[in-house]
């Protein structure tokens, strides 16, 4: 493979921004900074744009090459609600090579066959078929002995559970968080404080097993709480939130915009301030965007009976951008959670730019300007609650290994 380089780029490293060069050699980046550009390197000039690390989405459902690139995604941590489920080797070895080359899939494979929550699935042969991850997907493992035998043999396999933080017996069958919009709209809804006992229960286990646990979404006061004190008495703890629930209260559905119907739920302005107080303060680890595509057959329905979810991937990018702007977070804090962060928890090498590290390169007019229309992602499907947002922030070129993507 012949040398590629970049210079005159503001180069997102961990922790700062530095102005200079990258050279990729063999698909690895070889040195940052003050390059020597050799003659046989493909060499862009960036004119000042970004060069970031790629971004590793944790937690997708479904595997929508068009829309991750768009978005300046190269790997994703799979969801193990697929059809079939990834509870058995065959299934996750797959899972673990469909992307290849042009997108890196890190399978999640499920704590419990068929994710019924009953019987632990095979979590070391899994592991040894290619999951990075062990997860309960959408739903809570209401059982808590079986919840603690998958955290004990998750950690002993080195493995990180994730897991969804809703107490299910609070918030089977709703739509909704319990409140004014809720209440007026007159939706089956749960209380928040349903993610809060989920949590507080999976936290006491992990702290009991020595395992470690990401809830992939926390997105309620209480629930922020108890990660920040678990974090504090060590526990081996992290979460992760999506744009949708840092940006949008339940008022969002208001006119029963079935694409504002997400799991878990939007909820009320005073859970949303307080997860950008977690976004602040370093309690959230990981954004994500969730990305769960679903057609009109789905969605274009009364919205108690439309399917939960959002396309996310394409938009992940901009709103994160949008949120640097508004000094909520740096740009460097940004990256950690979109690539760095979502790297350590599934155990790979990447999510940063160093020398010796895989050329997983974004490139990123942060200027640009676009409004985020449903109808016109490139997509599987466009159910997103930003439909009609102006948004700034592109990812124009995207590389994995060196190889020019987008």
């Amino acid at each position: 493979m012949s040398a590629l380089a970049f210079t005159n780029a503001r180069l997102v490293l961990a922790g700062e921004v530095v102005t200079g060069g990258l050279l990729v050699r063999d698909g690895v980046i070889e040195a940052i900074g003050a390059v020597d550009v050799t003659a046989d390197a493909e060499t862009h000039d960036l004119g000042g744009k970004l060069l970031a690390p790629a971004i590793i989405d944790l937690g997708v459902f479904a595997v929508d090459l068009a829309a991750c690139h768009a978005g300046g995604i190269v790997r994703i941590g799979l969801m193990p609600d697929q059809s079939p489920v990834l509870d058995d080797p065959g299934i996750v070895q797959r899972a673990a090579l469909i992307g290849r080359p042009d997108l890196w899939i890190h399978p999640i494979a499920a704590a419990t066959r068929g994710l019924a929550g009953r019987d632990i699935a095979e979590m070391a042969i899994n592991r040894d078929a290619g999951a990075r991850a062990i997860g309960t997907g959408r739903g809570w493992i209401g059982d808590a002995g079986v919840m603690r035998k998958v955290l004990r043999y998750a950690g002993d396999l080195g493995l990180t559970v994730i897991a969804h933080a809703e107490d299910g017996g609070l918030a089977a069958g709703a739509v909704a968080t319990e409140g004014e919009t809720a209440t007026r709209l007159g939706l089956a809804a749960a209380p928040a404080i349903a993610e809060a006992l989920a949590i507080a229960r999976d936290v006491m286990l992990a702290e009991e097993t020595g395992a470690a646990i990401h809830f992939r979404q926390v997105t309620t006061a209480a629930g922020f709480a108890l990660v920040r004190a678990a974090k504090a008495r060590g526990v081996a703890v992290t979460c992760g939130i999506t744009p949708a629930h840092l940006l949008l209260s339940d008022i969002a559905m208001s006119d029963f915009r079935s694409f504002a119907h997400l799991s878990p739920p939007l909820r009320a302005e005073s859970d949303r301030q307080a997860a950008l107080a977690a976004l602040a303060d370093g309690t959230i680890d990981v954004l994500a965007s969730g990305h769960d595509p679903r057609g009109p057959e789905e969605k274009r329905l009364p919205f108690a009976d439309a399917a939960p979810g959002m396309a996310g991937a394409e938009t992940l990018l901009a709103l994160g951008l949008g949120l640097v702007r508004d000094d909520r977070l740096t740009i460097e804090r940004l990256f950690a959670l979109l690539a760095g962060n979502p790297a350590r928890l599934l155990g790979i090498q990447a999510g940063y730019l160093a020398p010796g590290m895989p050329a997983d390169l974004i490139v990123i007019d942060e200027g640009k300007p676009w409004q985020i229309t449903a109808d016109t992602l490139v997509g599987r499907a466009g159910n997103t609650p930003f439909d009609g947002l102006p948004v700034q922030g592109k990812a124009m070129m995207v590389f994995k290994g060196g190889n020019r993507l987008k």
